[in-house]
């Protein structure tokens, strides 16, 4: 492995919002009424920009110069890679909200384990560090039921899930299932789809359409618009768009420290669009990644053990993957989060 190089591994947060009941006219827009230079100045706080952006009926999103931003009318996910200051956004995003008449109802915060810890900047070298700063910028009358997790797998204890949850309600409030999924050492032949040609005049724009049509990551969702972006000279991201779903991969393809996410929120009782397995098995099948964990948090919707088992069926019979390690644990007002780890069934 490199001595230091680029960190994939994102950080994430999201917060979600009420309308405060003595509004009265209450413009369904919401946060997205945030115009995009107040969105701009928390992003500098953050060290990161905006590079594209699509938006349709239902939410707003940006891909980033390190990862991600989606706006809903309450609710904003945000997650950023390399040494940003993701925490920095906290307290802006409450205040912006609050300019609209929103309340923050719940806050969740969660990464995997950096592949290069010791070029965190403070307080991203300590997951406890991390947690104060989350509490200290979270406001004190509210979100009561708040707890910190350290998932970690028996058979890879350096490849954590930390978990942070604020909640001013013992229920989740939002029937969604969001899937995040970390991949490292990746087949090399697949990462060579997400280096630019030498002498490729494409722009970013260009350059990112034809990376998605030669890996094959516009067939996870025929159905989403993807709005994607390519870095030079190498790397990758893109924000899926369909209906009120979003989807996100980020892409880090340098040999040594190659690392892929794939992230996607949906429901497990619509309209038949979203098998996780499936969903999942295509993600991974354009990576070929040595090493994967998935980490799955049921927000309004019961944990499903027989979805959790047929993802640990469909990933070893597609993809030869076994799960080497099931982990559970449940968040007052933030619903169930299961942490599953693979690797090859070779090894």
């Amino acid at each position: 492995m490199a001595v230091s190089g680029f960190e994939g591994f994102e950080k994430r947060l999201e917060l979600r919002f009420f309308h405060d009941n003595s509004t009265p006219n209450k413009n369904p827009m919401g946060l997205r009424l945030i115009d995009f230079e107040s969105l701009d100045q928390v992003l500098t706080q953050v060290q990161c920009t905006v590079v594209s952006a699509v938006a349709n009926r239902s939410f707003d999103a940006y891909v980033l110069s390190e990862s991600s931003l989606f706006v809903y009318p309450t609710k904003i996910i945000i997650k950023t890679c390399g040494t940003t200051q993701l925490l920095k956004s906290i307290r802006p995003f409450i205040h912006l909200a609050r300019t609209l008449n929103l309340t923050l109802r719940a806050c969740r915060y969660s990464r995997g384990s950096f592949i290069f810890p010791n070029s965190q900047p403070f307080p991203y070298t300590s997951f406890e560090d991390e947690v104060v700063i989350v509490e200290d910028s979270l406001p004190k009358e509210s979100l009561r039921h708040r707890k910190a997790s350290v998932m970690t797998p028996s058979n890879n204890t350096s490849r954590a899930w930390h978990v942070f949850t604020a909640s001013a309600d013992v229920e989740p409030d939002e029937s969604v299932v969001v899937v995040e999924v970390c991949m490292t050492e990746l087949d090399r032949v697949n990462a060579r789809s997400f280096f630019r040609r030498k002498g490729d005049e494409k722009n970013s724009d260009s350059a990112g359409k034809e990376m998605t049509r030669l890996s094959g990551i516009d067939m996870i969702n025929e159905n989403a618009f993807i709005c994607d972006f390519a870095f030079d000279p190498c790397g990758y991201s893109m924000n899926g768009v369909d209906g009120d779903r979003y989807s996100t991969i980020h892409v880090t393809p340098e040999d040594g420290f190659s690392y892929a996410s794939f992230e996607c929120g949906l429901s497990l009782y619509d309209d038949g669009r979203g098998d996780i397995a499936e969903v999942l098995s295509r993600a991974i099948d354009v990576f070929r990644p040595s090493c994967v964990s998935i980490a799955t948090t049921y927000g309004g919707e019961d944990y499903d053990r027989e979805v959790t088992k047929r993802v640990e069926r469909v990933l070893a019979k597609k993809l030869g993957l076994k799960c080497r390690s099931r982990l559970m644990d449940e968040f007052p007002g933030s619903g169930t989060v299961v942490f599953q780890s693979f690797t090859p069934r070779r090894r």
